[in-house]
């Protein structure tokens, strides 16, 4: 089972503390991201380190620990599925493309994303925290 990590999932682990800091870095295994987790973070690094009360070197660490457990998916890997991908999000949100994107790319893939619009397209599937934790505890 694979398992994308959507980038407001990533975030939270960057801003606080939490769950889902602590389930990604607990997990036993790898979880999945788009290559553009960098843009991303380059494009509210600013309001991340704010939100988060870290020094700029604290950050750095923890996005380093965090992308420890993350594998890197090259866009080239996700252009063939694009176009269903945008099919299948064109109505919810289009900056979803890549993580469904992502889930078309490597079958046998859920999405860890706590936005329940995306949850209620039917192919793909979404987990949210809580559902993450129920999936960790049935291993």
């Amino acid at each position: 089972m694979n398992i994308i990590l959507d980038s407001n999932v990533f975030f939270s682990a960057l801003i606080k503390n939490s769950i889902t800091r602590k389930i990604i870095l607990e997990y036993e295994g790898l979880f999945l991201f788009p290559s553009y987790i960098f843009i991303e973070i380059q494009n509210h690094k600013k309001e991340l380190l704010e939100k988060s009360g870290m020094s700029e070197y604290e950050f750095t660490r923890l996005i380093r620990l965090l992308l420890l457990k993350i594998v890197i998916v090259p866009h080239e890997a996700l252009v063939p599925f694009k176009e269903k991908a945008v099919e299948i999000v064109k109505d919810i949100d289009l900056d979803d493309v890549l993580f469904v994107a992502c889930a078309l790319a490597y079958p046998n893939s859920i999405i860890w994303s706590n936005d329940q619009k995306l949850k209620k397209q039917p192919a793909v599937r979404i987990i949210n925290t809580a559902e993450m934790l129920e999936f960790l505890e049935g291993k």
